[in-house]
């Protein structure tokens, strides 16, 4: 093994410490699925025309569908003990898997500012509620857009995370497993006080929901559900490295992922349906509806609960992968420690209230938007592994430079040119979702391929990877 491509987190995780069980990879989805962004996930989609059932139709098939490269991705995890940038080298080269890896990096540091955000708003909300203050009438700080006290309570739910980080992978074993009870508990409880509250949860739904059926956005919305985890669906190997079994890395996932996103979004909706009959408005913000039950004890305990929800979550999802992906840059100089650190960083520069400020920005931009970049790089993974190589790997050969994975000078050209390729069909419609360019200029036909962004971009990849490797063997 070569110095330059291994550290003590990229190594493989040896067969006696891997003892995550079934029910370890489910509080894992669990801690991960029930977030705050998955409770307002039905909004964006019932405030596109759709009805409550369409909205969960779409979530659950959307996990459903997401589930498949989940678990064929974490196999080889399971079965050699490697995290995503190691296995990454099978089919991007030794140094190509460099580019992949930070592409699914950058893409976590914008998530890691999204759910530190949210902490932080929960954080402060609790304050509020303790203390008694409110600061709707601050000012906010010029160039940043939200005021003192938003800016404090969001680096302190910062500060919050880099201890986990710094604490590394067993203390968020030790979260998710703790912390997933109470996270489906508080969201039971808040969906029988909406239904209590409303008269019944019929009048709840009724109230949450569009009036008419319209499938026109139905391809885009399962796009963007699949998007929702279209970053784990790379990663989960540095999950599954931990597994004891495939059985229970396929269990485990299976019994939590589906189940999870769709309950919680549906707490979400009932909850959101009983605030149009009791307050008389949609408060589809968990947070400002928990602010308005009336008991200080209560309120406070929610929140806070909501705050550990949004750490499981973020610690989980959104560090794990850019620290070990940012290692393999350099394993010898970054640890999996430096390499979350740098994560957590670049979370705060992004400014993350400005990037959830419009909800089409978060559907159509960001989730869509960063599915047409993953969705190639899932099917180059299951392509190469599954299919071209039939599970077979060399562990040894991952970690050499001189290897069987060096490829062409340590790039996997068959790989990069098939993500770049499935990528350029989605190009127009994003730049036409980001107003780069005028709408009008860009053909409907490439329009409707960026709304089934990651379903376009995995087919694409998936059979141009195959063809090159076929063509470069011959």
């Amino acid at each position: 093994m070569n110095d330059s491509l291994i550290n003590e987190d990229l190594a493989p995780v040896p067969p006696e410490k891997r003892t995550w069980s079934s029910w370890d990879i489910a509080a894992l989805w669990v801690g991960m699925a029930v977030c705050i962004p998955t409770y307002t996930m039905a909004s964006s989609l019932i405030g596109g025309g759709m009805t409550w059932w369409q909205a969960m139709l779409a979530i659950l098939l959307g996990n459903l569908i997401v589930l498949i490269p989940m678990t064929l991705n974490a196999h080889p995890g399971t079965a050699y003990g490697i995290p995503f940038p190691v296995l990454l080298r099978a089919s991007f080269g030794t140094r190509g898997a460099n580019i992949a890896a930070v592409l699914r990096g950058i893409v976590a540091c914008g998530w890691f500012g999204i759910q530190t955000w949210f902490g932080g708003a929960a954080l402060h909300s609790t304050a509020a509620i303790i203390f008694g203050f409110d600061s709707a009438g601050e000012t906010p700080l010029p160039g940043l857009g939200i005021t003192g006290a938003q800016l404090g309570f969001f680096l302190l739910f910062w500060l919050m995370n880099v201890w986990f980080i710094w604490k590394g992978i067993d203390s968020i074993k030790w979260l998710e497993k703790l912390s997933a009870p109470f996270l489906l508990a508080i969201g039971l409880l808040m969906m029988i006080w909406g239904i209590t509250k409303a008269g019944g949860i019929g009048e709840a739904l009724a109230a949450a929901s569009s009036e008419t059926v319209s499938w026109a956005g139905f391809g885009a919305a399962l796009t963007a559900m699949v998007g929702f985890w279209a970053t784990l669906s790379l990663n989960i190997p540095d999950f599954s490295r931990f597994a004891k079994s495939q059985k229970d890395q396929i269990v485990g996932q299976t019994a939590a992922l589906p189940t999870t996103m769709t309950f919680y979004s549906f707490v979400g909706i009932v909850v959101t349906g009983a605030t149009v009959v009791i307050f008389g408005e949609a408060i589809w913000d968990p947070v400002a509806v928990v602010g308005k039950i009336g008991s200080k004890p209560l309120s406070a305990l929610a929140l806070i609960i909501f705050a550990v929800a949004t750490l499981s979550t973020n610690i989980a999802a959104n560090i794990v992968s850019p620290a070990n992906d940012f290692s393999n840059l350099s394993p010898r100089r970054i640890s999996f420690r430096t390499g979350g650190l740098i994560a957590a960083a670049l979370g705060i520069l992004i400014m993350p209230w400005k990037l959830v400020a419009l909800p089409d920005g978060y559907i159509f931009t960001w989730l869509i938007g960063y599915g047409a970049l993953l969705g190639p790089i899932a099917g180059v993974m299951i392509a190469d592994y599954h299919v071209f190589r039939r599970r077979k790997l060399d562990l040894a050969g991952l970690y050499r430079t001189d290897g069987p994975y060096r490829h062409t000078g340590g790039f996997g050209i068959s790989a990069l040119l098939a993500v770049t390729f499935a990528v350029l069909p989605n190009l127009p419609g994003f730049l036409a979702q980001t107003r780069v360019i005028a709408e009008e200029s860009v053909p409907s036909i490439l329009l409707a391929s960026y709304r089934q962004a990651w379903f376009v971009g995995f087919a694409i990849a998936f059979c141009l990877y195959l063809l090159f490797r076929r063509i470069s063997t011959h």
